[in-house]
């Protein structure tokens, strides 16, 4: 699989994107104002609409998302209101054996279905801050979500990436200048037993990693532009931003 997981932050990257806001702090309006202009749907994840809402200020008109979703014990009631008025469709999703971030994805993709509408990457802003366990949530997430006919999903937070490399060869271009530089390949499904990179300092050959034997964190892009990796088990790939997001 090829990705370019950076591109869709730049103003230029023609990516087609599926915008979804975490219930996480936000930091950068300028940053969502790149994105919304690119998402071909827009999708609030429960307190999520109160992070937007509070961001876009006296420009909220401007940043109506397409659905609300989630159990909604976080959402206030008056922003719920407020983007119902504007159009917004919320759906409440009770169930409480998935999380937010998990169901609000399923409706996603289903809509995406429905409207016959292909995107290159679900971005997903938050889930990789605040409290450890709601951290490990969103990844599980990209677990539950990520199939081979899914379009990748990235989660980015302030001044940092994650997404999940399925079995196989991928290409990641890693040149568009906001790279932080630190990366990680972190097995989170007990053991990769054959993890093969290039473009890192500290390159795999071939190699084991599983916690307890070997995790590839605080490693290096090498400034090539370009990252390969293949692997045998699902990987989890980080890397850092220059920008907080």
């Amino acid at each position: 699989m090829d990705i370019e997981p950076l591109n869709c932050l730049l103003p230029q990257g023609k990516d087609k994107v599926a915008l979804m806001i975490l219930n996480q702090p936000l930091s950068s309006m300028e940053c969502i104002k790149i994105l919304w202009q690119k998402a071909v749907i827009k999708v609030c994840v429960d307190g999520g609409a109160n992070r937007l809402h509070d961001l876009a200020g006296s420009e909220r008109e401007r940043f109506i998302p397409d659905f609300i979703s989630g159990d909604l014990d976080s959402a206030f009631p008056t922003v719920l209101e407020f983007y119902k008025n504007k159009g917004s469709d919320i759906i409440h999703t009770p169930d409480q054996d998935y999380t937010d971030f998990t169901k609000s994805t399923q409706l996603l993709l289903g809509k995406l279905l429905e409207k016959k509408e292909q995107v290159d990457i679900i971005l997903a802003v938050g889930g990789l801050g605040g409290r450890f366990d709601q951290i490990m949530a969103s990844i599980e997430t990209l677990c539950h979500m990520q199939t081979a006919d899914a379009p990748p999903i990235i989660v980015i937070q302030q001044n940092s990436l994650a997404c999940l490399l399925l079995p196989g060869s991928h290409t990641l271009s890693v040149n568009t200048g906001i790279e932080k530089g630190w990366c990680g390949l972190i097995p989170i499904d007990g053991s990769c037993d054959h993890v093969t990179t290039s473009g890192l300092k500290w390159n795999l050959v071939d190699q084991r990693l599983q916690f307890g034997v070997l995790v590839s964190t605080s490693n290096t892009l090498d400034g090539s532009g370009i990252v390969h990796v293949t692997t045998d088990a699902p990987l989890l790939w980080t890397m850092g931003l220059k920008n907080a997001v």
